[in-house]
Protein backbone atom coordinates (compact mmCIF):
# COMPACT_ATOMS: atom_id res chain seq x y z
CA UNK A 1 0.00 0.00 0.00
CA UNK A 2 1.36 3.33 -0.80
CA UNK A 3 1.46 6.25 1.49
CA UNK A 4 -2.07 7.77 -0.12
CA UNK A 5 -4.21 5.06 1.11
CA UNK A 6 -4.16 2.89 -2.03
CA UNK A 7 -2.98 -0.34 -1.98
CA UNK A 8 0.12 -1.41 -3.57
CA UNK A 9 0.36 -4.38 -6.23
CA UNK A 10 3.89 -5.63 -3.82
CA UNK A 11 1.99 -4.75 -0.33
CA UNK A 12 2.82 -7.86 1.63
CA UNK A 13 -0.11 -10.42 1.54
CA UNK A 14 -1.34 -11.04 5.52
CA UNK A 15 -4.37 -12.66 5.64
CA UNK A 16 -3.22 -14.46 8.75
CA UNK A 17 -0.09 -13.73 10.77
CA UNK A 18 0.96 -16.71 12.99
CA UNK A 19 2.60 -16.53 16.24
CA UNK A 20 5.50 -18.39 17.48
CA UNK A 21 6.87 -18.79 20.75
CA UNK A 22 10.48 -17.67 20.29
CA UNK A 23 11.48 -20.36 22.99
CA UNK A 24 9.44 -23.01 20.69
CA UNK A 25 11.59 -23.66 17.42
CA UNK A 26 10.79 -26.62 16.82
CA UNK A 27 7.46 -24.98 16.29
CA UNK A 28 8.98 -22.81 13.51
CA UNK A 29 9.13 -24.98 10.68
CA UNK A 30 5.61 -26.47 11.51
CA UNK A 31 4.25 -23.03 11.43
CA UNK A 32 5.44 -22.50 8.07
CA UNK A 33 4.24 -25.78 6.81
CA UNK A 34 0.60 -24.11 7.75
CA UNK A 35 0.71 -22.21 4.58
CA UNK A 36 0.20 -18.93 6.96
CA UNK A 37 0.49 -16.13 4.98
CA UNK A 38 2.84 -14.49 7.84
CA UNK A 39 4.75 -16.30 10.65
CA UNK A 40 5.78 -13.88 13.47
CA UNK A 41 8.68 -15.42 16.01
CA UNK A 42 7.38 -13.75 19.11
CA UNK A 43 9.43 -12.63 22.14
CA UNK A 44 7.12 -10.46 24.14
CA UNK A 45 3.87 -12.56 25.04
CA UNK A 46 4.54 -15.72 24.38
CA UNK A 47 7.74 -16.14 26.24
CA UNK A 48 8.13 -15.95 30.17
CA UNK A 49 9.96 -13.43 31.85
CA UNK A 50 12.53 -15.98 33.17
CA UNK A 51 13.22 -17.25 29.52
CA UNK A 52 13.49 -13.77 27.92
CA UNK A 53 17.30 -14.16 27.44
CA UNK A 54 17.21 -17.68 26.20
CA UNK A 55 14.36 -17.26 24.02
CA UNK A 56 16.18 -14.20 22.11
CA UNK A 57 19.21 -16.08 21.14
CA UNK A 58 17.14 -18.36 19.76
CA UNK A 59 14.75 -16.65 17.94
CA UNK A 60 18.25 -14.95 16.11
CA UNK A 61 19.67 -18.46 15.20
CA UNK A 62 16.11 -19.29 13.98
CA UNK A 63 16.51 -15.73 11.51
CA UNK A 64 20.16 -16.48 11.21
CA UNK A 65 19.84 -20.14 8.92
CA UNK A 66 16.52 -19.46 7.71
CA UNK A 67 16.43 -20.41 4.24
CA UNK A 68 13.72 -18.04 2.24
CA UNK A 69 10.45 -19.05 2.50
CA UNK A 70 6.55 -18.37 0.96
CA UNK A 71 5.45 -16.60 4.62
CA UNK A 72 6.84 -13.51 5.76
CA UNK A 73 8.70 -13.99 8.88
CA UNK A 74 8.61 -11.36 10.99
CA UNK A 75 10.03 -10.48 14.83
CA UNK A 76 8.08 -9.08 17.90
CA UNK A 77 10.44 -7.87 20.13
CA UNK A 78 9.16 -6.70 23.68
CA UNK A 79 8.17 -3.08 24.40
CA UNK A 80 11.14 -0.78 22.89
CA UNK A 81 9.98 1.67 26.41
CA UNK A 82 11.87 -1.20 28.71
CA UNK A 83 15.15 -2.74 29.05
CA UNK A 84 14.09 -5.77 27.39
CA UNK A 85 13.15 -4.31 24.07
CA UNK A 86 16.17 -2.24 23.84
CA UNK A 87 18.31 -5.34 24.27
CA UNK A 88 16.44 -6.74 21.83
CA UNK A 89 16.96 -4.12 19.24
CA UNK A 90 20.37 -4.25 20.20
CA UNK A 91 21.23 -7.86 19.78
CA UNK A 92 18.95 -7.44 16.28
CA UNK A 93 21.43 -5.38 15.17
CA UNK A 94 24.46 -6.98 16.18
CA UNK A 95 23.72 -10.34 14.78
CA UNK A 96 22.66 -9.48 11.34
CA UNK A 97 20.37 -11.72 11.53
CA UNK A 98 17.41 -9.88 9.40
CA UNK A 99 13.66 -10.41 9.77
CA UNK A 100 11.26 -9.67 6.64
CA UNK A 101 9.27 -7.54 9.32
CA UNK A 102 9.75 -6.30 13.07
CA UNK A 103 6.74 -6.23 15.23
CA UNK A 104 6.98 -3.39 18.08
CA UNK A 105 4.15 -3.79 20.55
CA UNK A 106 2.51 -1.40 22.86
CA UNK A 107 3.27 1.23 20.83
CA UNK A 108 2.28 4.51 22.48
CA UNK A 109 3.86 7.55 20.65
CA UNK A 110 5.48 7.91 17.55
CA UNK A 111 8.93 8.58 19.56
CA UNK A 112 9.08 4.85 19.90
CA UNK A 113 8.95 4.26 16.40
CA UNK A 114 11.88 7.08 15.64
CA UNK A 115 14.04 5.74 18.59
CA UNK A 116 13.41 1.73 17.58
CA UNK A 117 14.59 3.70 13.73
CA UNK A 118 17.16 5.22 15.50
CA UNK A 119 18.69 1.88 16.75
CA UNK A 120 18.13 0.20 13.66
CA UNK A 121 19.65 2.78 11.18
CA UNK A 122 23.29 1.29 12.41
CA UNK A 123 23.11 -1.34 10.44
CA UNK A 124 19.71 -1.87 9.07
CA UNK A 125 18.68 0.70 6.71
CA UNK A 126 14.86 0.11 5.82
CA UNK A 127 12.99 -2.63 8.25
CA UNK A 128 9.14 -2.98 7.20
CA UNK A 129 7.46 -2.24 10.77
CA UNK A 130 4.31 -3.59 11.73
CA UNK A 131 3.03 -1.51 14.97
CA UNK A 132 0.59 -3.04 17.82
CA UNK A 133 -1.92 -0.32 19.02
CA UNK A 134 -3.15 -1.76 22.60
CA UNK A 135 -2.90 0.59 24.93
CA UNK A 136 -5.65 3.62 25.53
CA UNK A 137 -2.43 6.48 24.73
CA UNK A 138 -1.52 4.19 21.29
CA UNK A 139 -4.97 4.58 20.30
CA UNK A 140 -5.44 8.10 21.16
CA UNK A 141 -2.30 8.82 19.16
CA UNK A 142 -3.28 6.37 16.50
CA UNK A 143 -2.81 8.61 13.57
CA UNK A 144 0.10 10.19 14.82
CA UNK A 145 1.93 7.30 15.07
CA UNK A 146 0.72 5.59 11.35
CA UNK A 147 2.56 8.80 9.99
CA UNK A 148 5.49 8.61 11.75
CA UNK A 149 7.66 6.46 9.66
CA UNK A 150 6.92 5.55 6.02
CA UNK A 151 8.61 2.19 7.11
CA UNK A 152 5.29 1.60 8.67
CA UNK A 153 3.97 -1.76 6.85
CA UNK A 154 1.31 -1.98 8.68
CA UNK A 155 -0.88 -1.32 12.11
CA UNK A 156 -1.89 -4.12 14.50
CA UNK A 157 -4.82 -3.80 16.49
CA UNK A 158 -4.23 -5.46 19.99
CA UNK A 159 -7.81 -6.41 21.61
CA UNK A 160 -6.30 -8.10 24.80
CA UNK A 161 -3.94 -5.45 26.12
CA UNK A 162 -6.48 -2.57 25.56
CA UNK A 163 -9.36 -4.15 26.74
CA UNK A 164 -7.78 -4.53 29.94
CA UNK A 165 -6.07 -1.22 29.25
CA UNK A 166 -9.72 0.52 28.98
CA UNK A 167 -11.44 -1.82 31.71
CA UNK A 168 -13.89 -2.71 28.76
CA UNK A 169 -15.40 -6.09 27.59
CA UNK A 170 -13.21 -8.39 25.28
CA UNK A 171 -16.56 -8.15 23.15
CA UNK A 172 -17.30 -7.02 19.19
CA UNK A 173 -19.70 -3.85 20.46
CA UNK A 174 -17.30 -3.10 23.20
CA UNK A 175 -14.30 -2.74 20.73
CA UNK A 176 -15.99 -1.90 17.51
CA UNK A 177 -15.09 2.41 17.84
CA UNK A 178 -11.22 1.09 19.26
CA UNK A 179 -11.28 -1.13 16.17
CA UNK A 180 -12.42 1.48 13.48
CA UNK A 181 -10.16 4.14 15.00
CA UNK A 182 -6.79 1.69 13.79
CA UNK A 183 -8.82 0.98 10.43
CA UNK A 184 -8.81 5.01 10.37
CA UNK A 185 -5.86 5.43 10.99
CA UNK A 186 -3.94 2.94 8.69
CA UNK A 187 -6.02 4.10 5.52
CA UNK A 188 -5.65 7.82 5.82
CA UNK A 189 -1.72 6.76 6.00
CA UNK A 190 -1.41 4.43 3.42
CA UNK A 191 -0.80 0.79 4.94
CA UNK A 192 -2.59 -1.98 6.01
CA UNK A 193 -4.50 -2.74 9.59
CA UNK A 194 -4.51 -6.40 11.09
CA UNK A 195 -6.48 -7.22 13.47
CA UNK A 196 -6.11 -9.22 16.88
CA UNK A 197 -6.01 -12.96 17.78
CA UNK A 198 -9.16 -15.06 18.47
CA UNK A 199 -8.10 -16.62 22.11
CA UNK A 200 -11.03 -19.35 21.93
CA UNK A 201 -8.88 -21.87 19.78
CA UNK A 202 -11.59 -24.32 19.79
CA UNK A 203 -14.24 -22.15 18.69
CA UNK A 204 -14.17 -22.18 14.66
CA UNK A 205 -17.23 -21.20 14.01
CA UNK A 206 -16.79 -17.64 16.27
CA UNK A 207 -13.52 -17.34 14.47
CA UNK A 208 -14.72 -17.57 11.17
CA UNK A 209 -17.23 -14.63 12.14
CA UNK A 210 -15.11 -12.22 13.72
CA UNK A 211 -12.94 -12.82 10.88
CA UNK A 212 -15.50 -11.87 8.61
CA UNK A 213 -16.88 -9.10 10.44
CA UNK A 214 -13.23 -7.46 11.17
CA UNK A 215 -12.67 -7.79 6.95
CA UNK A 216 -15.74 -6.14 6.44
CA UNK A 217 -14.97 -3.25 8.73
CA UNK A 218 -11.30 -2.92 6.52
CA UNK A 219 -8.78 -5.25 7.82
CA UNK A 220 -6.99 -7.01 5.27
CA UNK A 221 -6.02 -9.85 7.89
CA UNK A 222 -6.40 -11.37 11.54
CA UNK A 223 -3.39 -12.90 13.46
CA UNK A 224 -3.42 -16.49 14.94
CA UNK A 225 -2.21 -18.25 18.17
CA UNK A 226 -2.92 -21.75 16.62
CA UNK A 227 -1.91 -23.58 13.70
CA UNK A 228 -5.88 -25.00 13.41
CA UNK A 229 -6.78 -21.20 13.31
CA UNK A 230 -4.53 -20.09 9.48
CA UNK A 231 -7.19 -22.15 7.34
CA UNK A 232 -10.02 -20.37 9.13
CA UNK A 233 -8.29 -17.13 8.80
CA UNK A 234 -7.28 -16.93 5.34
CA UNK A 235 -10.36 -18.67 3.43
CA UNK A 236 -12.53 -15.24 5.58
CA UNK A 237 -10.09 -12.68 4.23
CA UNK A 238 -10.39 -14.01 0.47
CA UNK A 239 -12.45 -13.82 -1.94
CA UNK A 240 -15.21 -15.65 -2.69
CA UNK A 241 -16.27 -17.24 -5.98
CA UNK A 242 -19.63 -15.06 -5.93
CA UNK A 243 -17.42 -11.58 -5.08
CA UNK A 244 -14.77 -12.42 -8.01
CA UNK A 245 -17.67 -12.96 -10.46
CA UNK A 246 -19.03 -9.90 -9.42
CA UNK A 247 -16.44 -8.07 -9.62
CA UNK A 248 -15.53 -9.16 -13.06
CA UNK A 249 -19.06 -8.51 -14.26
CA UNK A 250 -18.36 -4.71 -12.88
CA UNK A 251 -14.86 -4.24 -14.49
CA UNK A 252 -16.12 -5.63 -17.76
CA UNK A 253 -19.24 -3.45 -17.75
CA UNK A 254 -17.45 -0.51 -16.86
CA UNK A 255 -14.52 -1.21 -19.58
CA UNK A 256 -17.75 -1.62 -22.22
CA UNK A 257 -19.11 2.05 -21.07
CA UNK A 258 -15.66 3.24 -21.27
CA UNK A 259 -16.22 5.22 -18.29
CA UNK A 260 -18.83 6.70 -16.27
CA UNK A 261 -21.45 6.02 -14.44
CA UNK A 262 -23.48 2.66 -15.25
CA UNK A 263 -26.41 0.62 -13.68
CA UNK A 264 -25.41 -3.18 -13.32
CA UNK A 265 -28.37 -5.67 -12.39
CA UNK A 266 -30.21 -2.52 -10.95
CA UNK A 267 -27.54 -1.22 -8.91
CA UNK A 268 -26.14 1.99 -9.95
CA UNK A 269 -21.98 2.10 -10.19
CA UNK A 270 -19.55 4.86 -9.53
CA UNK A 271 -15.51 4.83 -9.62
CA UNK A 272 -15.53 3.58 -6.00
CA UNK A 273 -16.58 0.66 -6.93
CA UNK A 274 -14.76 -0.05 -9.81
CA UNK A 275 -11.98 0.44 -7.54
CA UNK A 276 -13.36 -2.04 -4.94
CA UNK A 277 -13.76 -4.73 -7.73
CA UNK A 278 -10.57 -3.95 -9.51
CA UNK A 279 -8.94 -4.53 -6.19
CA UNK A 280 -10.71 -7.78 -5.36
CA UNK A 281 -9.65 -8.94 -9.16
CA UNK A 282 -5.92 -7.99 -8.11
CA UNK A 283 -5.82 -9.63 -4.89
CA UNK A 284 -7.56 -12.92 -6.71
CA UNK A 285 -4.98 -12.85 -8.96
CA UNK A 286 -2.00 -12.63 -6.45
CA UNK A 287 -3.54 -15.04 -4.10
CA UNK A 288 -3.17 -17.34 -7.27
CA UNK A 289 0.32 -16.97 -7.55
CA UNK A 290 1.17 -17.28 -3.79
CA UNK A 291 -0.79 -20.61 -3.66
CA UNK A 292 1.09 -22.13 -6.18
CA UNK A 293 4.85 -20.70 -5.17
Amino acid sequence: MNRLGVRAEDDPIRRSLLFVPAVRPDRYPKALATGADAVCIDLEDGVALEAKDSARGKALSILADRSPTRAEVSLRINDVKTTLGQTDLAELVDSGARPDALMLPKVSGEDEIKHAESVLASRIKTLPLIVQIETARGLSAVTEIARASSNISALFFGAIDLSSDLGCAVEWEALLYARSQVVLAASLSGISALDSPFMNVQSVDALAEESRQVRRLGFVGKAAIHPSQVSVIQQAFSPSVEEILWAKKIVAAYEQQQGGVLLVGGQLIERPVIRTARRMLSMASRLGGKERS
